[in-house]
């Protein structure tokens, strides 16, 4: 199945994925790892009133991989390479591994002894 974004024109001359195209791409990035949905569904509820037509291309890209790869990028055990290696997949994936960073604890100060 290709989706493909509808952008709708908003103030500010920011492209917009219509309401519909933001409901497959939901559908679409479901995942079989529970591990990938937690990026995926923490990403969603940071950033999902602010997409962009290029974030909804980015996020499509990214959900053309088998589930460890995707997990190995959102991890950042890897970076994109070839064709995934997209300005719009590298802003999907800052935004995931910002948003992941943001539910990390607080580093404490003193060092964890055993």
């Amino acid at each position: 199945m290709t989706l493909t974004p509808s952008p709708q024109s908003v103030a500010g001359h920011t492209e917009v994925p219509d309401p519909d195209t933001l409901r497959k791409l939901r559908w679409r990035c479901r995942r079989g790892l529970l591990e990938n949905d937690l990026f995926i569904d923490r990403f969603f509820e940071l950033h999902e009133e602010k997409l962009t037509v290029s974030l909804v291309q980015g996020l499509l890209q990214l959900m053309d991989l088998a589930d460890n790869d995707l997990l190995d990028l959102f991890i950042g055990r890897k970076t994109p390479e070839g064709d995934l290696d997209t300005v719009d997949v590298r802003q999907v994936l800052e935004l995931i591994h910002a948003a992941g960073a943001s539910r990390l604890p607080a580093q404490a100060d003193a060092p964890i002894s055993r």
